[in-house]
């Protein structure tokens, strides 16, 4: 089926070629018409936080739950000067004027509230003026957005707003709120496309075969972004998937197509025929590509069954390019390497000093370094030179391959075999060392305190920690609905009794959902401000303490129904809940990974030294990312502060890179396995195994770490996570892995790796990968346009 697919492919490229185009320009036409409409929709089904914000819901307007921002200003000479108080009322006054927005200035008279025996202890702020700070110097506006308005709206709003600012000596004015802050659109793919430029030339000495990745990873991701932009309408996506799919869509696209042209070019080498070489290539190296990309996508489309709207979207929009770029490697591929053939093999200097200044220009635009952008017109320039200058026409000379037992790689597996305890145990002790710091991996969400310090965003949490307190910036919302009027009598004394809690700061309320009769309310509500910041594991104690012990002690004896809410308890109930589903989700990952080596190679050990060697690489990752992000180890660099880890993000990357684990397992472990079957020595197999695809694996390793290392310099601290977290994975999968811990524990099994029951071998499917036949032939034809 799938040399039927190349063939046709192979012998119709100006069709294929055209078909690409064709779909790749709709999916962007359909998606510029429909428009984006990012949000990331956190719930905790069957939990407090949710219950909560059905109180609010119904009773209060939705207040608290929905998308806010805020106005954060400073003044030296206080902020009720007319000077600044006349200023700031101007620009309230013109931001509430965009469509959609809700301005609630601090200048507005309190709003008389009946007797209720409200408590306002310790309150942080004025009283009567709960958005000043005591002092009077610090004040905000609140902003409610409108439910309709998506990320990029309430983003591009940020950015209106930040230019209304008034200018006034001794004013400090910063926009607050993650829906407000600036989102630019990510460059640092630049910054991996410019490396992989290198890396590629540099493995294969032709600019053709550095191009052709390159191309199919374009067409993968660019389908897979403006299918991803389209679904946004109906899933739950949030903004930074795109970029995670450009990260991991450009990764394995480089990658699939990597390989098979590699194959492609091993085919040429032995006989010289282009068909033949393409078609086996489809035959070997396509069907491994088949394997690993369906596995990230299976790994990755496996979070559907979490059953949370956010997860979902996100694996939906980081699995759309990685399947767009694996159907991309086995149908464009062909197509260009019919109009290609053998020419892959011929540089000339032209093309190669242009590739250069072409990664020089990618290079520039990733950094933002405008001069560098000169090498793409001097490409050009060489490329027109070449046409009348003989010296850029003439051919680069290729470099003679080394015979197998010259090359490194066979010579240090030969090194490692006969040492494989020594190996072992120190690949194994560098991996455990390296996952040290994630035993005590905090999950959670980080707040706008980790925005980099120069951004408004950042600025104004730290305006609004100064004036009110680092509580303010995330309170607690404590629901209360009475069921009978004996519960009533209740809420005075719960209110005290919070009041009186370690952990908090103040308290405000309760405030009751009707204020013309308050005492007769349907619910209420009470604000709780913590001592500390929304991030700080002491902020999830509280609220896992108030539940458990404090409201529960409070309300003894009665029916009132009280819930913690608000964005910080939401946070502790969505970690919990992905907590206790993530387990399943690895062990079915797991059994998957292993059930899929065990019906390629047919072997129960090369399976299981698989998964246990992969754990220890995703472990030694997980390690690196608490190391940084959690413990902040060498985060200024990168521009991160210490803070806990998002609760999706070891899901995430477990999925990710056992899919791209089991690329590399697969095409080592099929060459080795290929020269047992052929000569039945379980040693040399394993250094000629290993001998025969490190330059590739080297080379698409080399790859996959820049680019998705580039991706560190983002803003996102997500996408700063998964860029390091898939960065280091790759890193060990493709050395420590590859390199030590696989060639010494083969040497150790011997011929036991590629032992299993006969029964078992008789049950099992027969699923062959990289043992493809030569095709016949007197079967392959060149017909359709392939001439062209």
């Amino acid at each position: 089926m799938l040399v039927r697919i190349a063939r046709w492919c192979f012998q119709n490229p100006r069709k294929t070629v055209a078909a690409w185009i064709a779909v790749v320009l709709a999916t962007f036409a359909a998606a510029g018409v429909i428009g984006p409409s990012f949000f990331a929709q956190l719930e905790a089904p069957e939990s407090d936080s949710r219950n909560g914000f059905e109180v609010l819901e119904e009773h209060f307007g939705g207040f608290g739950s929905g998308l806010s921002g805020s106005i954060v200003f400073r003044s030296e000479s206080g902020i009720d000067d007319p000077a600044v108080r006349g200023a700031m009322e101007a620009m309230f006054e013109q931001v509430d004027a965009f469509e959609g927005v809700s301005v609630t200035s601090p200048y507005l008279a309190a709003i008389p509230v009946p007797d209720t025996g409200q408590q306002t202890r310790n309150l942080p702020h004025a009283p009567g003026r709960p958005q000043v700070s005591t002092d009077g110097l610090v004040a905000f506006a609140s902003i409610d957005l409108a439910p309709e308005l998506d990320f990029n709206e309430t983003s591009a709003l940020g950015g209106e707003f930040a230019d209304l600012v008034p200018e006034l000596p001794g004013l400090t004015v910063e926009i607050g709120g993650e829906a407000l802050s600036e989102f630019e659109p990510p460059q640092s793919e630049f910054i991996g496309l410019a490396f992989a430029v290198v890396v590629l030339i540099l493995a294969f000495g032709s600019v053709m075969a550095m191009g052709l990745p390159l191309a199919i990873a374009a067409a993968g991701v660019g389908f897979g972004l403006g299918v991803a932009v389209i679904l946004s309408n109906v899933l739950s996506i949030p903004e930074f998937a795109t970029t995670i799919g450009a990260m991991i869509g450009i990764g394995v696209g480089i990658d699939y197509a990597l390989f098979i042209v590699t194959r492609y070019r091993d085919g040429l080498a032995e006989d010289g025929a282009v068909e033949p070489s393409i078609f086996l290539a489809m035959d070997t190296a396509g069907r491994a590509v088949i394997f690993a990309g369906l596995t990230v996508v299976i790994s990755l489309l496996g979070m559907l069954f979490i059953g949370l709207p956010f997860i979902s979207g996100l694996a939906v929009a980081a699995a759309i390019p990685v399947a767009a770029t694996m159907i991309a490697s086995v149908t464009l591929l062909p197509a260009l390497l019919a109009f290609v053939r053998d020419r892959i093999e011929v540089t000339r200097w032209r093309g190669l000093i242009a590739a250069g200044l072409v990664a020089l220009a990618l290079l520039g635009v990733g950094l933002g370094f405008r001069p560098l952008l000169l090498g793409a017109p001097l490409a050009l320039v060489v490329l027109l030179a070449g046409f009348v200058a003989p010296p850029l026409r003439a051919i680069v000379p290729r470099r003679p391959r080394a015979p197998m037992e010259q090359t490194f790689a066979w010579r240090w597996s030969r090194l490692v075999q006969r040492h494989p305890w020594f190996a072992l145990a120190a690949g194994v002790a560098m991996l455990l060392a390296m996952a040290s710091p994630a035993l005590s991996l905090q999950l959670g969400f980080a707040d706008e305190g980790n925005y980099p310090e120069e951004t408004t965003t950042r600025r104004a949490y730290d305006l609004l920690g100064e004036g009110f307190g680092p509580g303010f910036n995330g309170p607690l919302l404590v629901t209360a609905e009475p069921r009978t009027e004996g519960d009533r009598a209740v809420i005075e004394p719960l209110v005290a009794t919070l009041s009186a809690t370690d952990g908090i700061a103040s308290v405000n309320g309760p405030l009751p959902s009707d204020f013309a009769n308050p005492a007769n309310a349907a619910a209420y509500i009470v604000q709780v401000y913590p001592e500390t910041a929304p991030q700080d594991p002491a902020t999830a104690d509280l609220v896992d303490r108030l539940r458990s012990e404090v409201i529960a002690a409070a309300i003894e004896g009665s029916t009132l129904a009280v819930n913690v809410t608000g964005f910080v308890p939401l946070g502790v109930d969505f970690t919990d809940y992905l907590a206790t589903r993530t387990p399943v989700f690895f062990a079915a990952v797991l059994v998957l990974s292993f059930l899929l080596l065990l019906i390629v190679f047919r072997s129960i050990l090369v399976p299981i030294k698989a998964v246990i060697m992969n754990l220890l690489s995703i472990a030694a990752a997980y390690g690196v990312v608490a190391a940084v992000f959690q413990h902040g180890w060498m985060g200024a660099p990168i521009g991160v502060a210490a803070g806990p880890i998002e609760p999706f993000i070891p899901m995430m990357l477990f999925a990710i890179v056992f899919g791209l684990s089991m690329d590399y397992e697969v095409f080592l472990l099929s060459r080795v396995r290929e020269e047992y079957d052929r000569t039945g020595d379980a040693v040399a197999s394993v250094a000629d195994g290993l001998a025969s695809t490190a330059r590739v694996i080297t080379a698409a390793a080399a790859i996959m770490v820049v680019v998705f290392a580039s991706f560190v310099f983002e803003d996102n601290r997500s996408i700063k996570m998964f860029g390091l977290g898939l960065a280091v994975a790759v890193f060990l999968d493709a050395t420590v892995v590859r390199l030590l811990l696989v060639p010494a524990a083969m040497e150790l099994l011997g011929a036991r790796n590629w032992w299993v029951p006969g029964w078992l071998d008789r049950l099992l499917p027969r699923l062959t990968i990289e043992h493809g036949a030569q095709p016949d032939p007197a079967a392959v034809t060149t017909g359709g346009d392939a001439s062209d």
